[in-house]
Formats: C-alpha cells, sequence, structure tokens
C-alpha cells in the first residue's frame, strides 16, 4: 500500500536524473521546460522541507484530482464533485478532505488497522502453506509472479472482506493488464484508440466493484474501504464513479507491495551471509512449542518490530535504493521558495532518487546496497532523517506505510525462515528495470525469476504460523514516525 498517486512520469524521471547524476545541474532547484507545462525540481533535503511546510501554496490534491479522474475515466459530474474545495481552502469538508482524513483515520495504528493485519496475515499463511513442497521435494515458481498473486489476495481480502471483488481471478487478470498500460491512459492522447485494451480492463474491474457495493458487499470490509465509501456517498457520488474511484485506490493499495517484497527477497538470497544473519533474527524472535510430536513455529510480527533490525533495516534500504518516487506539487499563487520566484500554474517536483543517490548526504558507498545503513548504531553514518523519502513526506506522506511495511516483512520474514530458494538459472542476478510501470515508486523487474524452492534445512518437518499483537508499536522508518514515537 505504498503511495502511487505522486509518482511522475518515467520519463521524466530519468531525465531529471540524469541532469542531477551528471552535475550538469548543480542548483538546488531547476526549471524543466516540457510541452505546454513549466515544471521545477527541488534537489536537496532542506527545500523539500521548506516545500512541504508550504502546503496550501504549494499543493497536491488539485493534481491528485486531475489524476483520478484521468485514470478512473469517471463521468463530468464526478469530477465537478472531486475539484469542489479540492485543497480545502473552504474548511475540511468535501469529497478530497473528507477522502484523505477516512484513509488517515482506518490506516494509523490501532484497532481498524489491526484488524486488516490480522486478515492478511492469515491469508499470507495460507499462500505460503500452498506454496510449501512435499518433504525432499521441491517446487518451481516465477516469484515475482508468486509473490504478485499472494499479495494481491491478501491485501484486497483485508480491504474488502469477504466479498472481496478480486477473490475472482478474472477481476485480478483485468486490473494487471490495466495498471500495466497506465501510461497510454494518462496521455490521454485518442485513448479510445490507443488504450482500449486497458480501459475494457477497467471497465470489468469497475463494474465488479460496482456489483459488490450494490450487494452490500463492504458490509463486512474493513474501516478503510467503508470510510472512503461513505465519505463518497455523503458528498453523493454516483454509484457508477464510486466504483471506478475504487479501481483507481487499488492502484495504491497493490502495485508497490510486490517489487518491495521481491527485492528484498532476492537481495537476501543472493547474499547468503546476511540471509543467515536474518534468519538468526527471525528465529529468535520465533515461538516454538510441541503437541503431540509435531513442532510448531509461530512467528510474532510484534516481535519482529523490536527483535530484527537487520530485517528492518534492509528493507528501508530496499526502498532507498530502488525507490524512484517523486512528490509532486502545483504552484497555486506566485511565491518564493527561498531566493526563487515560482511562478502560478507550475508543476514541482521532488524526486526521492535524487537525494537516495546523493553522496554528500549517504556517503562515498551511496551507490551500493547496504544492509546495515538503518541500523540504530549507524545513525551518525547516515544523513537526518528527512533525507529518507521511502513514504513520500509532508501532508501527503503515506497513510499506509504501516500496514504496507507489516505485509512486507510478514511475507519476507516468514518466506526466508520457511524456505530454501535459489535461482534455476546457475546465478542470482538482479532483472533489468528499464520498463518499470508510471505508478510504482519501487522499480519493477522486467522479467520474472523462475526459482526453485524447498523446505529450509534442518526445519522441514515444522509446523509454521503467524501472529499479531496490537498495533500500537510502529516501525519508525520516516521523520514523522521518528517525531510521534518521541512524543
Amino acid at each position: 500500500m505504498l503511495s502511487s498517486c505522486e509518482n511522475s512520469p518515467l520519463h521524466t524521471w530519468h531525465a531529471i536524473t540524469y541532469l542531477v547524476s551528471s552535475q550538469q545541474v548543480t542548483s538546488p532547484i531547476f526549471t524543466l521546460s516540457l510541452p505546454g507545462q513549466k515544471m521545477y525540481v527541488a534537489t536537496t533535503p532542506e527545500l523539500i522541507q521548506a516545500i512541504e511546510k508550504q502546503h496550501k501554496i504549494l499543493t497536491f490534491p488539485p493534481i491528485g484530482a486531475k489524476f483520478a479522474s484521468t485514470v478512473c475515466g469517471t463521468s463530468p459530474d464526478a469530477q465537478a464533485i472531486l475539484a469542489k474545495n479540492v485543497n480545502g481552502d473552504e474548511g475540511d469538508f468535501s469529497l478530497s478532505m473528507e477522502s484523505y482524513t477516512a484513509m488517515r483515520t482506518a490506516l494509523k495504528p490501532g484497532d481498524h488497522m489491526d484488524s486488516m493485519n490480522l486478515v492478511m496475515l492469515q491469508e499470507i499463511a495460507e499462500k505460503l502453506d500452498l506454496l510449501q513442497p512435499d518433504n525432499g521435494e521441491s517446487r518451481i515458481v516465477g516469484i515475482y509472479g508468486w509473490l504478485r498473486d499472494a499479495t494481491t489476495q491478501a491485501t484486497t481480502r483485508s480491504v474488502y472482506g469477504p466479498m472481496n471483488p478480486y477473490g475472482d481471478k478474472a477481476i485480478v487478470d483485468a486490473f494487471w493488464v490495466f495498471e500495466s498500460s497506465l501510461m497510454s491512459i494518462l496521455v490521454g492522447f485518442l485513448s479510445s484508440i490507443t488504450a482500449k485494451k486497458p480501459i475494457e480492463a477497467r471497465n470489468k474491474v469497475a463494474k465488479a466493484f460496482e456489483a459488490c457495493h450494490k450487494a452490500g458487499g463492504l458490509k463486512e470490509a474493513s474501516a478503510y474501504a467503508q470510510k472512503r465509501y461513505q465519505a463518497e456517498v455523503d458528498n453523493d457520488v454516483p454509484l457508477e464513479d464510486i466504483a471506478r474511484y475504487e479501481v483507481g485506490g487499488s492502484i495504491a493499495i497493490l502495485v508497490n507491495t510486490v517489487p518491495a517484497a521481491f527485492l528484498a527477497l532476492v537481495i537476501l538470497y543472493s547474499h547468503q551471509s546476511l540471509l543467515e544473519k536474518i534468519r538468526q533474527e527471525i528465529d529468535d524472535s520465533t515461538e516454538t512449542s510441541s503437541e503431540g510430536g509435531s513442532v510448531t513455529k509461530t512467528i510474532d510480527i510484534t516481535a519482529l518490530k523490536e527483535g530484527c533490525p537487520l530485517l528492518l533495516s534492509s528493507y528501508q534500504e530496499v526502498l532507498r535504493h530502488f525507490g524512484m518516487g517523486s512528490s509532486v506539487r502545483e504552484v497555486m499563487e506566485d511565491t518564493y521558495l527561498d531566493r526563487w520566484l515560482l511562478k502560478k500554474g507550475a508543476m514541482l517536483q521532488m524526486p526521492s532518487r535524487v537525494i537516495h543517490q546523493d553522496a554528500s548526504l549517504w556517503g562515498p558507498d551511496v551507490a551500493a546496497f547496504n544492509p546495515r545503513r538503518f541500523l540504530p548504531e549507524e545513525k551518525n553514518n547516515r544523513p537526518r532523517d528527512v533525507c529518507f523519502r521511502g513514504f513520500g513526506g509532508g501532508k501527503t506522506l503515506c497513510p499506509g506505510r504501516h500496514f504496507a511495511t507489516n505485509e512486507v516483512l510478514s511475507v519476507v520474514a516468514t518466506f526466508v525462515a520457511r524456505f530454501d530458494m535459489r535461482p534455476c538459472e546457475s546465478n542470482w542476478k538482479l532483472p533489468n528495470t528499464a520498463n518499470t510501470n508510471v505508478a510504482v515508486v519501487i522499480m519493477e523487474p522486467d522479467k520474472d525469476i523462475q526459482v526453485k524452492i524447498e523446505r529450509r534445512e534442518g526445519f522441514e518437518d515444522a509446523e509454521w504460523a503467524i501472529k499479531l499483537h496490537k498495533s500500537d508499536k510502529t516501525f519508525a522508518i520516516v521523520t514523522e514516525d521518528v517525531m510521534e514515537t518521541a512524543q
């Protein structure tokens, strides 16, 4: 559930990264001239902090509304409703403001998120049980494909409940067809012709949500789904458009968890010493019980938060090393940012990769994957917490970051505790990521990796379970979390 709405088009991201990394641009902020649009690009933590303090003038909601309307294909009436008081200038009412409040309320640590986490963990445990080969046997799978199927079911079941539209494989397949061709929809030029296939797929998913809503399918859904739906009903959004917005909402909850888990697993299994250290952390946090000659290993996700610092650091390093998100703002009126004048109507980008790959901030090993980088004892060897932007920041900080972190770490921890894995080819090799989709903030592989999975040596006869206590203690992985924890 990593936030995806703030992403910039991939070609723009590549251009920005090239200009900064090649030192063709050395200013803290520079201008890109795009067709019909002026875009400013901020490249330093100090400027980004200043931008986030001016969230009414340098704002995201108008961009989010345009993105949602285009991607979801909503009606003119729904677009007008979403555009009303979109930035909250008239108060905390309107579809835009109430939807943000609904998401933040439902996804903050507490009972609502615990309920989602428990369903998600149950689904993950079932998928892992189905993946597990017989004792002494092996199973060959495409690991990215397996992760996508498993997390899609786990996430959507936790959000939408027993009547989850994604329980139908045809709807799942349609969603991923839609997601894979978002750029053709966003471009907007003759989209009925150039984006016919993804639009048809989007419509298929929307019809499934419409049927779910008509049948009262949200009665047993999560508070997250219910509160978003109620905000739309309260603002008189037509049911057909509510269903279309739900398809767009699925992008945020689905598309980034998979590559994050995939990259974490590939990194761990391709570095044996790191794998063994993290396995030891997980084993030390695992409860063992025996009954009737059988041994059950129970992984407590809550215990991972305190007992697996290297696992958490590795996860954060995945987000830093492979992250490619870019926070985007619209300039609502002429304003000064330090000594630079920003003109009304221009766009403003804050690309996380520029910050994450800045050697002056992270040190000479910035281009290397360092799993120890975010350990508590390494705090003096890395920059301030604000320089880590794996979930964005400020008013648009991803509200689902805690759920996403729980899901990725649950999948990764239980997988490495239970299975040995090796590539079907001779050596581990990270695939190319040149075709990463526009909605994704973590690099996606251009092709899957076929792997051979076996029960972990020494644990062949163990039964496995996952549990979670209350989530009042969170992973403090961004500046805002650190500030909340300190209070």
